[in-house]
């Protein structure tokens, strides 16, 4: 089986190795759970609940407050006990409806559903009310994805399979443990394009997953296996997008421009849950890892979760560590508080005994043009640093600036040391605030 990739790219130490191969782990909460009411992007959503209300497992908290919104369920049973700021993984305050979780797990009843015979319109329904959003990191509510304007013009469903970020493994486990779910989903997402075929895509360094898969959908007419090359971002939507396809997309497209939807692999599972069996977003699986933790592996676990309890439920710290981010290593949010929620993105905490970037000291740019070499975005990482830091907006933006997907690339390549990425990400995020300012 041929080998799909993209220029540039980088094989960082994967660290995978750590948590791949244990069984995912049911976590049962038990303190108070805090949801965020911005869990998406778009529109945060709106509470339903007041302070003394009692809720139940799979009951909605919150509702959406816009069409590029999602709803939010409460997954224990128990008292509403504040809404009021809490602190999030970015560092931020969010306005959070907190539930005092009575541990005894009482539940709404929920209604399944035969996908065959549903209209793509109730399917549509059914995956927005459920409070279905992109689980790989973004967060876009997945019934907007899915109703593109055109959806006779969309050729690919690439089921996201790759998980390139080092340490990562949920969706591994998540292939290995219910690849049936995985299927089904991504048959219920095809059914709204009649023109698409289906394309389970996935890094060579999970064979098993490839063979697994493979088996699955041996009799699948639209739908089909393929196998990327390992490589750090082969993930990322573009990258993705142009590996399966050879089609290629800017700052400027969605994938459907491109004819193409691409979703992650616990977002698929989500759409099953939503449609066959009636269930809300209310789960998702956590890597808990790194070399400061006794136990790493994954969790299933009941979003609004404290971190501190995961921390705790994978043997603690074997050592303090340096540094905590939540996420992966190239792309994830460093934390300095523990004591913030699982939301519907949260896909990792990785624990590390040293902090290696902070140990270093910036030096000169010497021009040896690695970064370059390596950008999967085709810009010039080290001059657009340059600008940024000279505040050049204009220069910035004329350079292609905007097409830097802030994957870390360059920053983990310069032999400077210099933080790259860190610098073209705060320059993109001024020019976005500009624009938006402007309208």
């Amino acid at each position: 089986m041929a080998r799909l990739t993209f220029r540039g790219g980088v094989h960082p130490y994967d660290g995978k190795d750590l948590s791949k191969d244990k069984p995912m782990k049911t976590i049962i909460p038990k303190g108070d759970m805090v949801y965020p009411l911005s869990q998406h992007i778009g529109a945060p959503a709106v509470p339903m609940v007041k302070k003394g209300d009692r809720v139940l497992v799979g009951q909605k908290i919150a509702d959406a407050g816009g069409f590029v919104s999602a709803p939010i369920y409460a997954t224990v049973s128990g008292t509403v006990k504040a809404i009021g700021p809490r602190r999030v993984v970015t560092g931020d305050m969010v306005n959070s409806i907190i539930v005092d979780n009575d541990g005894l797990f009482e539940e709404v009843e929920y209604t399944s559903h035969n996908p065959e015979k549903l209209e793509k319109k109730e399917i549509i329904e059914l995956i927005k009310e459920a409070g279905v959003v992109g689980m790989g990191g973004a967060g876009f509510p997945t019934h907007v994805k899915l109703s593109p304007k055109e959806p006779e013009k969309i050729t690919y469903v690439i089921a996201n399979c790759a998980e390139c970020e080092p340490y990562l493994t949920s969706d591994y486990r998540r292939m290995i443990e219910e690849p049936q779910k995985l299927v089904d989903g991504l048959k219920i997402i095809l059914r709204l394009f009649d023109n698409a075929q289906g394309v389970l895509a996935i890094e060579d360094n999970k064979p098993d997953c490839i063979e697994l898969l493979s088996g699955l959908v041996a009799n699948e007419e639209r739908i089909t296996v393929k196998a990327l090359k390992t490589k750090y971002p082969q993930g990322a939507e573009r990258q993705l997008i142009y590996a399966v396809t050879g089609r290629e997309i800017n700052s400027s497209m969605l994938p459907a421009d491109a004819g193409c939807v691409v979703d992650n692999v616990d977002t698929i599972v989500a759409v099953y849950h939503a449609v066959a069996e009636g269930k809300p977003l209310m789960n998702r699986i956590v890597t808990v890892t790194g070399d400061a933790v006794n136990e790493p592996r994954n969790f299933y676990v009941k979003i609004g979760m404290n971190y501190n309890d995961l921390i705790e439920e994978a043997g603690g710290f074997k050592t303090e560590p340096q540094k905590v981010i939540s996420g992966g290593p190239m792309m994830g949010f460093a934390l300095f508080d523990l004591n913030v929620p699982t939301t519907k993105t949260a896909s990792a905490l990785l624990c590390l005994t040293k902090d290696e970037v902070s140990e270093t000291e910036e030096g000169p740019c010497i021009n040896c043009g690695r970064c370059v070499e390596v950008c999967p975005g085709r810009v010039v990482p080290s001059r657009l640093a340059d600008m940024a830091r000279r505040h050049d907006e204009e220069a910035f933006v004329a350079n292609d600036g905007m097409e830097c997907c802030e994957c870390g690339c360059c920053s983990y390549i310069c032999p400077a040391k210099r933080q790259l990425t860190q610098s073209i990400k705060s320059m993109r995020k001024t020019v976005l605030n500009n624009r938006k300012n402007k309208k």
